[in-house]
């Protein structure tokens, strides 16, 4: 019998015409309550997403260094470590929704005190902070799409989401790349950092309109568990796809975070690069991304799920071996445009292979089992990152990364076929 985690496409009879989005979105009836939550990813992503492309080289201009910058980024992803676990609990217990809130409230409040105290105690703790506020998001994120789709259109629903969600980040951060030029040619005498801040600052307050679309939200027959809060946890350790899905997603999470925190300070540092250009590889990136997302439930389709992801993280390695093998700046921004699209495209069918394969009352504890193992390999591994590329160089992490990028491909077609725990 072929297994619902073999087959992540839509029923064979009816395919996607993506020339047509007028059609794609009638085949596939997307829920009211899903486009509620679709503009609440749609703000909080985009806000993000100029935030966090943004902000490195905030802290580049206040004269922070690479060790300096990975121990922050480090303790954002040990406040995820702290926070992951619990936030699965709440979740399961008193919904998605009401744990959703908390995060969208207090996320872009932190995101604002961050640009504001810039002294490292205070940067470190606040990261800290910040990385337990998203950590909500990221728990909350996976089941809300499952719960608001039904089998023949959630792979639709998660490639939807990731592109539409990057493609506004794009632009956004090209924008925010661009402001401080366009402002100094307009004879501004505001410095780059505190442009830079402004921007930040509106980042955050557009992250935060996701709370008026999530407030709004409705989760029809959401399943809570008042009464066996531990089952949970007991499902996560009798499932051997779980037992073999978190620690492999976690090395693919920390191979992603020793690299991706670090992009545009190689690019700033390694390839003195300007923000200005650095604002148009951005953009430049996020297209990629918003175009390769477009296509990957075809790709998977014709693959198979496995062998598909396998597929982009097997490109993903190889794209970091030819990085660490070129100096020249045009060569060195294809492959990287060509990495953010590879990496990208592996994550939707990550995510849906581990809805796909988690019963429906256990997928908001087994999303912070996965979020947790996450942050907490990715908190060590931003940290150690940073040594690294300030001792050793950009050419040798290169290399380090990039196999183990090829080692995670090798291990999700050799272990992940349980074919047995995912039947629909």
């Amino acid at each position: 019998m072929q297994t619902a985690i073999e087959d992540i496409a839509d029923p064979p009879a009816e395919q996607v015409s993506w020339n047509d989005p007028r059609s794609w979105m009638r085949q596939y009836r997307f829920s009211r309550s899903f486009w509620t939550f679709f503009f609440a990813a749609l703000f909080f992503d985009a806000g993000f997403g100029i935030y966090y492309f943004l902000f490195n080289l905030f802290l580049l201009n206040l004269h922070f260094q690479e060790r300096s910058i990975g121990l922050i980024n480090g303790a954002l992803t040990l406040g995820s470590v702290a926070c992951t676990l619990p936030a699965g609990m709440l979740a399961r217990k008193y919904g998605v929704r009401p744990v959703m809130l908390v995060c969208l409230a207090i996320a872009p409040a932190v995101g604002i005190l961050r640009t504001l105290f810039t002294q490292l105690p205070s940067q470190v703790a606040l990261a800290i902070l910040g990385g337990a506020a998203m950590c909500l998001w990221g728990v909350c994120f996976l089941p809300a799409i499952a719960g608001l789709t039904e089998e023949n259109n959630s792979a639709a629903a998660f490639s939807l989401i990731f592109s539409v969600s990057v493609g506004t980040s794009a632009l956004g951060g090209a924008f925010a790349a661009h402001l401080p030029a366009w402002m100094a040619a307009a004879g501004s005498t505001l410095q780059t950092w505190q442009i830079q801040r402004f921007i930040l600052i509106c980042a955050s307050l557009l992250a935060a309109v996701a709370f008026v679309f999530a407030w709004r939200l409705q989760f029809p027959n959401e399943v809570r568990a008042d009464d066996e809060t531990m089952h949970g946890w007991k499902h996560l350790l009798h499932s051997s796809f779980l037992r073999r899905y978190v620690p492999l997603m976690a090395i693919w999470s920390a191979m992603i975070a020793a690299f991706v925190p670090f992009a545009n300070v190689y690019l700033t540092n390694s390839l003195h690069m300007s923000l200005s250009r650095i604002g148009t590889v951005f953009l430049l990136s996020q297209m990629v991304q918003l175009c390769s997302g477009l296509v990957t439930a075809p790709l998977f389709r014709s693959l198979g799920l496995q062998r598909g992801i396998a597929a982009t993280q097997l490109v993903t390695g190889a794209l970091l071996l030819l990085l660490a093998l070129t100096h020249t700046v045009n060569v060195a921004t294809t492959l990287y445009l060509c990495f953010s699209a590879a990496q990208w495209m592996s994550s939707p069918g990550m995510y849906n292979l581990l809805m796909r394969g988690t019963p429906e009352r256990e997928r908001s504890t087994a999303a912070s089992a996965v979020m947790f193992g996450n942050a907490l390999v990715s908190s060590g591994a931003t940290v150690l990152a940073g040594i690294g590329f300030a001792s050793f160089g950009y050419a040798w992490m290169f290399v380090l990364l990039g196999a183990v990028a090829v080692g995670v491909a090798l291990c999700t077609v050799t272990l992940l076929r349980l074919p047995q725990e995912a039947k629909a």
